[in-house]
């Protein structure tokens, strides 16, 4: 079983930044693939971002495409969202999650484990 704890979120300004991490328990976490997701009230939850085992492939959504980057270090059993330029639209809940077989992937039902998620309101 893997657990995951996110952290950093917060309030910021639009034009901020923010960086948001996740904590991942368990030996095995350098080969699973991550992902973030986020989801707004009121809406379903989105993809975000999502990378592979070793951090050479990353995905992510057009909407934080140029804006947001994932990163990890296995070393530390930790993902990170580095959040730039953040708009209002990118209010919402922001979640990690570990796909336990190493395949990067956008689909949320791929996903194994789940964190609780993190806050992160961005005021215009």
């Amino acid at each position: 079983q893997v657990q995951l704890v996110e952290s950093g979120g917060g309030l910021v300004q639009a034009g901020g930044s923010l960086r948001v991490s996740c904590a991942a328990s368990g030996r095995t976490f350098s080969s699973y693939a991550m992902g973030w997701f986020r989801q707004a009230p009121g809406k379903e939850r989105e993809f975000v971002a999502a990378i592979n085992w070793s951090g050479g492939r990353r995905y992510y959504a057009d909407s934080v495409k140029g804006r947001f980057t994932i990163s990890r270090v296995n070393a530390k059993n930790t993902v990170y969202l580095q959040m730039n330029s953040l708009k209002p639209e990118d209010t919402g809940v922001y979640y990690c999650a570990a796909e336990r077989r190493g395949i990067l992937t956008t689909q949320d039902g791929e996903y194994d484990y789940w964190g609780q998620g993190t806050q992160v309101t961005v005021s215009s």
